[in-house]
């Protein structure tokens, strides 16, 4: 299984290269790259954001308290994976990650959305244990 690990403040530049990355992969041109690594540099001082990192791959998680299951929920914001990586397991190591920082922080469901055409994506949220919420594009995970 590849490592994954938390992301430190040490690690921005690394994690901002993945985002931007991932920015081109999906064919956009913003936010500009020293925005992109601003934005980074905040977020990991945020307590309510966490950056998982692999080599060749990120997942973003933002935490936010529930009125639903009184504790907090996890987002899972945005996850990345290389192409030359696709298919190798950082993937589903970065969705497991997710899970234990998530069930850490005492967090009882985690969620988020995929575009419809992303099927790849999709196989492998629904793989780890994701099921769809009615028509919409949210998944969620009961922790």
């Amino acid at each position: 299984m590849p490592e994954v690990r938390v992301a430190q403040a040490s690690d921005a530049e690394q994690v901002a290269a993945l985002m931007i990355a991932f920015r081109n992969h999906i064919g956009r041109d913003r936010p500009t790259d020293g925005e992109f690594r601003r934005t980074v540099e905040a977020l990991l001082e945020d307590p309510s954001t966490e950056f998982l990192l692999a080599a060749t791959g990120v997942c973003q998680l933002r935490y936010r308290l529930s009125v639903w299951t009184a504790t907090e929920d996890c987002w899972l914001e945005d996850l990345y994976v290389t192409e030359e990586a696709r298919g190798t397991g950082v993937g589903r190591a970065l969705i497991e990650a997710a899970f234990e920082r998530a069930r850490t922080r005492g967090c009882k469901r985690i969620q988020l959305d995929v575009a419809d055409d992303n099927t790849r994506a999709i196989d492998v949220y629904r793989a780890a244990g994701f099921g769809m919420d009615g028509d919409t594009r949210l998944i969620t995970r009961r922790l």
